[in-house]
Order: structure tokens, then sequence, then C-alpha cells
């Protein structure tokens, strides 16, 4: 296993046990689907996270494989979709509307020709939606 598969294993362990802690001091008045709506941000975060690693390499290739790149965005817009869809919490939903945003503006630069778009904004807004699915 590479060592960036065992950092994001990793970094899925953390974020599950942030939202059990959290889950837990709540003393569960919420209920168990609370509990899998979080744990269901907090996975499709994690994958979210991967696309957006996956996105950045492909964007260092772009010049040698665009199509890897628009791979990654429409995965990336994939797994947005399925938290939009399981999810009524305000700020989790502004963090999506945030990423989806940063996801369309790299979409556009390449389209129009831009060999190395700026992921720096998905990159950020993916950090934020990570932190909206564990607070």
């Amino acid at each position: 296993m590479s060592a960036s598969r065992r950092a994001r294993r990793g970094r899925v362990t953390a974020i599950a046990a942030a939202v059990a802690a959290a889950v837990l001091a709540a003393g569960l008045t919420a209920g168990c689907d609370a509990v899998d709506k979080a744990l269901d941000c907090v996975q499709t975060a994690d994958t979210i996270a991967d696309s957006v690693t996956d996105l950045q390499q492909a964007v260092e290739n772009a010049a040698n494989d665009p199509a890897q790149a628009e791979a990654s965005l429409d995965s990336i817009e994939k797994n947005l979709r399925k938290i939009g869809d399981k999810t009524d919490d305000a700020d989790v939903n502004k963090a999506v509307d945030e990423l989806t945003g940063a996801v369309g503006n790299v979409r556009t630069a390449i389209r129009d020709g831009d060999r190395t778009p700026d992921v720096r904004p998905v990159t950020a807004a993916a950090g934020e939606l990570t932190k909206v699915c564990t607070s």
C-alpha cells in the first residue's frame, strides 16, 4: 500500500472517529439516521479528497492527457451530488455549492485551453467540506 493510500486511510479513520465522538457527545439525541448521514458525508468527503488529489495530478499532466482532468472533475461532481442529495444541513450545502463552483471554474479554464488551471480553490473548498462534515 502506497504512503498516500495509508495517509488517506488514516484520514478516514480520524474523520470517522471525530464524527463518532461528536455524535456521542451530543447524546445521540438525533438517532441513528443522523449518524448515518454524518458518516456518509465523511466518506463522500474523503472520496472527494481523493478525487481532488487525482485532479491535481491530472492538471500536472494535462498537456499529455486532458481527458484525465475531465474525468477527475466528473468524479468530484458525482460525489458532490451524493452529499447534496443526502443532507439538509445548511453548512454542508454551502460547502458543496462552493466546491461545485470551484470545480466548474477549473472545467471552464480547461475547456478554454488553460493547460495549468489553478486548482487551489478546489482544494480549499474540499477542505472546507471535510471540515463541515466533521463539525
